[in-house]
């Protein structure tokens, strides 16, 4: 059974930073390609960064510089590190695990920019 658990979430001012984290079990976590999605309230969920089972990542245009995702395949844990941040961050923020046809989700952490 997949079980994701994110953490890390909480309220921060404007140009302040934190760090989601989030544990994965039931899985062969090295197998799985994983990405962070985050969803404001009245808005779709969106992607904002993924890595691959290489290492390879990618973020959403409005991220880029201030997002840093990675990877310990040793701890089965994904990594969202968040500086510069700004109130268009807030949003719940969801760890997805993927690998063909599996597709997992966690159950969300807060993130709340305001000053």
């Amino acid at each position: 059974q997949v079980q994701l658990v994110e953490s890390g979430g909480g309220l921060v001012q404007p140009g302040g930073s934190l760090r989601l984290s989030c544990a994965a079990s039931g899985i062969i976590f090295s197998t799985y390609f994983m990405a962070w999605y985050r969803q404001a309230p009245g808005k779709q969920r969106e992607l904002v960064a993924s890595i691959s089972t290489s290492g390879t990542t990618n973020y959403r245009d409005t991220v880029k510089g201030r997002f840093t995702i990675s990877r310990d395949n040793a701890k089965n844990t994904v990594y969202l590190q968040m500086n510069s941040l700004k109130p268009e961050d807030t949003a719940v923020y969801y760890c997805n695990a993927a690998r063909f046809p599996a597709n997992a989700w966690g159950q969300g952490t807060q993130v709340t920019v305001s000053s």
